[in-house]
């Protein structure tokens, strides 16, 4: 049995949601699993960076260089078995996986996502146009979601959820801050965490 869990993290940007996970993995509260490799499908993003910086092993796959979503899904099973990957974690990863690689991991790969899910959920809810959606349908509470991923995009059981209290003034940018820094930033290391646990006591 292993004493970890081996994580990897799936990006496309900046890499903020990673860079919480790095936070909270030094700061010790995931314990029960290990961040073995950040896997970007965006050449250059800044994500890299912030897993060399905490001495991580960074990939980077590119879906034009694969020739097809297929091949493409292949590269990154083949990273996640030369790492012997037990949890995957989608943090801000803007490629939708297919129904093949999602059933290789059935409750093995988790995603946050910026809304209270059924909310401003579904397919082309991502990034900012998920605050616009609420800001424009008026609604008082919004917040963020950790979910495991299935073939539903947004569509598998909720693992943990918050909710953050939307104020007079805010625009889509300033919603989004605020849903990162006191949701998704505390969700996503305290969901992995809980994974990783079950995983080892399985």
């Amino acid at each position: 049995m292993k004493s970890k869990a081996n994580v990897a993290v799936l990006v496309s940007g900046g890499g903020t949601n990673l860079q919480a996970l790095l936070d909270a993995q030094a700061r010790g509260e995931i314990k029960s699993g290990e961040i073995k490799v950040v896997i970007s499908n965006k050449a250059g993003a800044y994500a890299l960076e912030r897993a060399k910086n905490s001495n991580v092993d960074g990939v980077t796959i590119l879906k034009k260089e694969c020739g097809s979503p297929e091949a493409f899904e292949e590269k990154i099973l083949s990273v996640l078995s030369e790492y012997d990957i037990d949890v995957i974690v989608l943090a801000g990863f803007l490629s939708v996986l297919s129904e093949n690689f999602v059933k290789k991991y059935p409750k093995r790969i988790i995603n946050v996502h910026p809304s209270l899910i059924p909310s401003f959920c579904g397919d082309g809810f991502y990034g900012l146009k998920v605050h616009e959606e609420a800001l424009k349908y008026g609604v008082k509470v919004t917040g963020a979601t950790v979910h495991f991923v299935n073939e539903v995009t947004d569509g598998g059981e909720i693992i943990f959820q918050k909710a953050v209290e939307i104020k007079d003034g805010d625009t889509p940018e300033i919603l989004q801050k605020r849903v990162m820094e006191e949701a998704e930033w505390k969700l996503l290391p305290a969901a992995c965490e809980k994974v990783c646990n079950d995983i080892i006591n399985e």
